[in-house]
């Protein structure tokens, strides 16, 4: 399956500084706060907010992190540092809220679900503690999520890491993502490393979860938005298109706006 074409790499960095200076003017804030995960969708965007010149905090949340994940994060921000004087770092270890939160919710006998809404709850943790150190800054909390994931697959958890101030890099696809990162510099560590959300406490990538590589649902992503159907293809091209048109289904609900029931005028 094709690769996205080049981008331009400097022009996208520099419009999306801009747009990230432009906010935080706006909105009168004192910078952006970022959660550093060892991958380079928060690479990228971190670089791009410390870019901006503002107040950037580089936070990171290990929750039983793998120590890989951690040492590229570390690797990541240290670098940022040292290039610029802007940076911030701050870890907050919610290894401790995890388990104290598991131990005053009640367990399931459903081994998926389990499994799935204490990855969720990992999140969500992360959610809120990036919230707080944006709070006592007085900063806007930077999202890290790419274009096939916000609004091609949905692969984010819903007010977990889908919940930021603001999205830099959420009309790149992930291919194009590493292409700014290849641009900035980003650490060789995070650019070889297989994409994952760590939020199992495993080493399961996201292709491992997703059942299909990003190159492949980009592509898919594609042939949704030219018109084609499952009876365009066949073999494992009709396999992806397959697997990204029910993600993308199933996961309409992060997607669209809340339903809100309106109440007929006649009955207020």
């Amino acid at each position: 399956m094709q690769k996205n074409n080049r981008l331009q790499a400097e022009k996208v960095t520099v419009h999306i500084v801009n747009w990230l200076k432009d906010y935080a003017t706006n909105a009168k804030v004192n910078g952006f706060v970022v959660g550093i995960s060892g991958g380079v969708d928060s690479a990228v965007t971190s670089t791009l907010c410390a870019a901006t010149g503002f107040p950037t905090l580089c936070v990171e949340m290990p929750i039983h992190q793998a120590p890989s994940q951690i040492s590229r994060g570390r690797e990541h921000i240290e670098q940022l540092k040292k290039k610029y004087p802007n940076v911030e770092s701050v870890e907050s270890n919610l290894t401790s809220v995890f388990e104290m939160f598991k131990s005053v919710v009640p367990t399931s006998d459903d081994e998926k679900k389990l499994h799935l809404s204490l990855a969720n709850t990992r999140a969500r943790l992360r959610m809120t503690t990036l919230y707080y150190h944006a709070g006592i800054n007085g900063s806007l909390v930077a999202g890290t999520g790419n274009k096939v994931e916000d609004f091609g697959v949905g692969f984010y958890t819903k007010y977990g890491d889908g919940g930021v101030d603001l999205s830099p890099i959420a009309d790149l696809m992930k291919s194009e993502v590493y292409q700014l990162a290849e641009y900035m510099g980003v650490p060789q560590s995070i650019l070889v490393a297989a994409p994952t959300d760590g939020l199992f406490g495993d080493d399961r990538s996201d292709e491992d979860q997703l059942g299909a590589s990003y190159d492949e649902l980009e592509w898919a992503m594609t042939a949704v938005e030219e018109g084609k159907d499952i009876s365009d293809f066949s073999g494992r091209k009709a396999e992806v298109f397959s697997i990204y048109k029910r993600l993308n289904y199933v996961n309409q609900h992060k997607m669209i706006p809340i339903p809100i029931c309106e109440i007929p005028k006649h009955l207020k």
